[in-house]
């Protein structure tokens, strides 16, 4: 199976637990995606709303200097470019896409999106699900939207072909986002708000706006995401999710952004190495190959192939 994973947080929990990512308690290691190739995978630094300032920036630094040693160590190859994109698919390899989840790492400086391109990051939430220097994320009561200095980041991120990632946007943040953007963006891992009535799920409408921006959307496996009683979530929920964001047009837009090692799994879902299952219920359930490809793989990858333009 291929597969092209837009979020997980697996980077971060190395980092903080101070382990190598073959740690067998996580939902992704090297040997538990043995079976998938090519496989790429967006590993996101997520910085805690309660760490800011040069620490939230010193923090991300140390993130990309764990990936770059983690893929050296588990032959991973780090992914900068669209020429590192398609020279991994081409040699049938695993690729490591650095991300980041929650802009406060910029410390309130504008100058540090440099950094982001020195590092490769290719897709950057501006909020957590709290509020920081750029706006309001998906759980602040009364979200005020968009800074300016959100604003002034948008465009420079847009400058240097940086993907806006709007999952933990507030609904008011995510309109400025389309209000203050001019190229695709995002929602890396993030369901449907119709199926699962959480603040951190997409409208109808939301969703329609990012196909139209010619943008993707990553199936999230967070049980509190896949159902409205979590603890009844399991794998099945997110053929229901699948569904209904293809009824809205989402055929092209469709991805994965699991969310492994930051998210709490159905029982049924283990990790990494349960998504070839995943991928045969899809098929089990009537979905065309053709399609089922485009969503575990194709539309992340065509999507990330414009890296560079």
């Amino acid at each position: 199976m291929q597969l092209f994973d837009l979020h997980c947080d697996t980077i971060y929990e190395s980092l903080v637990k101070g382990t190598d990512i073959d740690n067998s308690s996580f939902h992704i290691t090297p040997y538990k995606a043995r079976n998938i190739a090519p496989y790429i995978q967006c590993y996101a630094i997520c910085v805690p709303e309660e760490i800011s300032g040069d620490k939230a920036t010193d923090m991300f630094i140390k993130a990309y200097h764990r990936l770059v040693e983690q893929s050296r160590k588990f032959n991973i190859k780090v992914i900068k470019s669209s020429a590192d994109l398609n020279k991994v698919i081409k040699n049938n390899e695993k690729g490591a896409i650095f991300t980041v989840e929650n802009a406060s790492v910029l410390a309130g400086k504008l100058s540090n999106i440099e950094l982001f391109k020195e590092f490769g990051v290719k897709f950057v939430t501006l909020t957590w699900n709290g509020r920081n220097e750029l706006g309001a994320g998906a759980m602040v009561s009364h979200s005020n939207g968009i800074t300016k200095f959100g604003i002034d980041v948008i465009k420079e991120l847009e400058k240097n072909r940086i993907t806006v990632d709007v999952s933990h946007a507030s609904d008011r943040l995510f309109y400025d986002v389309i209000n203050h953007s001019s190229r695709p963006i995002v929602a890396t891992h993030s369901n449907s708000r119709a199926i699962t009535n959480v603040k951190r799920n997409l409208t109808d409408d939301q969703f329609k706006a990012i196909v139209r921006r010619e943008g993707i959307v990553g199936l999230n496996l967070h049980k509190t995401f896949l159902n409205n009683d979590e603890d009844k979530a399991n794998r099945y929920d997110i053929l229901n999710h699948a569904e209904h964001f293809l009824s809205l047009g989402g055929e092209n837009s469709l991805s994965i952004g699991a969310d492994f090692d930051g998210c709490v799994l159905p029982d049924d879902i283990k990790g990494i190495d349960t998504m070839c299952e995943i991928y045969e219920l899809f098929l089990k359930e009537n979905y065309k190959e053709t399609l089922v490809k485009k969503i575990f793989f194709e539309n992340a990858r065509k999507f990330c192939e414009n890296f560079d333009k």
